[in-house]
């Protein structure tokens, strides 16, 4: 195990970097630079206050960490590896969860939406803007009355009049969506009753996002409520390869491991607190860390890390050679997230009534987890995933 990975990240026990090419690993740790150097001081006051940080997207701009995924449009040189992007989100995630899907929202929904179900006009005209942060995207589904049946209960509508499309609905916790330049919003055509994309650019007539207050997790983000009110979207606007759910839910496969990650990174940041206050406090005149039950939390959540990490490593394998399947993606969602909720909780524990202030960071991480667990996929959703896919019977009704 090299002394680089150890002293950079003590949780990566087995030496999970060390699959990474030494190209790969000095992107991942310009991205732990960046987020111990411009995130982290930043992150309590933004927190408690329930505010985003604008000043971070300028930074982000200077980076270089924007668009690996889309060869052509970010860095020079080939796509990042899904493995590459996987770890970089969950560096971000280790320091804070909501920065990490601010980034997640722009540089993997609304990006990769644009991507796959972009024509190559559509890519070149929205993608290199995306990929230096010059502008940023947000990624328009989930609705009030739907989040989990929202591929047969879609209310948002899209109508055609001519050369242009009329949209007119509700969507709900849209990530990004009050400041956003480019908003991916998904419709039902009223025509053929299929779901559509269409790109909608910031101040568009009709268009109101008002941001959701009084969060108890990921409260950096600025999720919105999303009223469209006789939206008029041109044709050229229209995502051109997307012509049915079925294409929207391939974009949600691509990226729910990312979510995955996510979960990772915010169980790594949440046990590296821990063990370092359990080194530092003391009770009864020893440190914590020489208690037997808070070793007992600390090797218990050490070991959800490296399962959690072994499974996301092949994961991203088989996504890099283009083999994975929905069930794979819904199987690391499910599990990774579950196995996070028992870390931080064990971290908070080994706290103590010091686990509840915000001060110490962990309470942060506490609380965000409840956000990851449920996005992208309720663990029971994704659960059926699975069992339709080793059963082949469907438990869904």
């Amino acid at each position: 195990m090299s002394s680089l990975t150890t002293q950079q990240n003590p949780a990566d026990f087995y030496d999970f970097e060390g699959a990474l090419s030494e190209e790969e690993r000095k992107v991942l740790a310009r991205t732990r630079a960046f987020m111990r150097e411009e995130v982290q001081p930043l992150i309590a006051a933004h927190w408690a206050e329930g505010t985003f940080p604008r000043e971070l997207i300028d930074r982000f701009r200077e980076s270089g960490l924007v668009g690996l995924p889309y060869e052509g449009y970010g860095e020079p040189g080939p796509a990042a590896s899904h493995l590459l992007t996987g770890m970089m989100a969950m560096e971000m995630s280790r320091v804070d969860a909501s920065v990490a899907t601010f980034f997640g929202v722009h540089n993997g929904l609304a990006m990769y939406a644009i991507q796959s179900g972009g024509d190559q006009e559509q890519r070149d005209r929205w993608l290199p803007g995306m990929a230096t942060m010059e502008t940023v995207g947000a990624f328009a589904l989930t609705e009030p009355l739907d989040g989990s049946d929202i591929a047969a209960g879609m209310h948002t509508t899209a109508r055609r009049d001519g050369d242009t499309w009329v949209l007119d609905g509700e969507k709900r916790w849209i990530g990004n969506a009050t400041f956003a330049d480019h908003v991916v919003v998904w419709a039902r055509d009223v025509d053929d009753d299929q779901v559509k994309g269409f790109v909608v650019g910031r101040g568009t007539p009709g268009f109101e996002a008002t941001r959701i207050e009084h969060k108890t997790s990921l409260r950096i983000v600025e999720n919105a409520d999303v009223e469209l009110t006789g939206v008029r979207v041109p044709e050229a606007d229209r995502l051109q390869n997307v012509s049915s759910f079925r294409d929207v839910a391939e974009i949600l496969r691509a990226t729910r491991s990312g979510v995955a990650w996510q979960a990772l990174g915010v169980m790594i940041g949440a046990y590296e607190l821990a063990l370092r206050y359990a080194t530092e406090r003391e009770q009864f005149g020893r440190p914590l860390a020489g208690f037997q039950l808070v070793q007992d939390l600390l090797v218990k959540s050490l070991a959800n890390i490296t399962s959690s990490w072994g499974l996301l490593l092949q994961l991203a394998r088989l996504q890099d050679a283009g083999t994975f399947r929905d069930e794979h993606s819904s199987l690391a969602k499910a599990h990774v997230t579950a196995r996070m909720r028992e870390v931080v909780a064990w971290a908070r524990e080994i706290f103590g009534g010091n686990g509840i202030v915000l001060d110490y960071d962990v309470a942060r991480f506490f609380a965000d987890a409840e956000a990851i667990y449920s996005f992208e996929g309720t663990r029971e959703m994704n659960t059926l995933i699975v069992g339709k896919a080793i059963t082949g019977e469907s438990a869904f009704v």
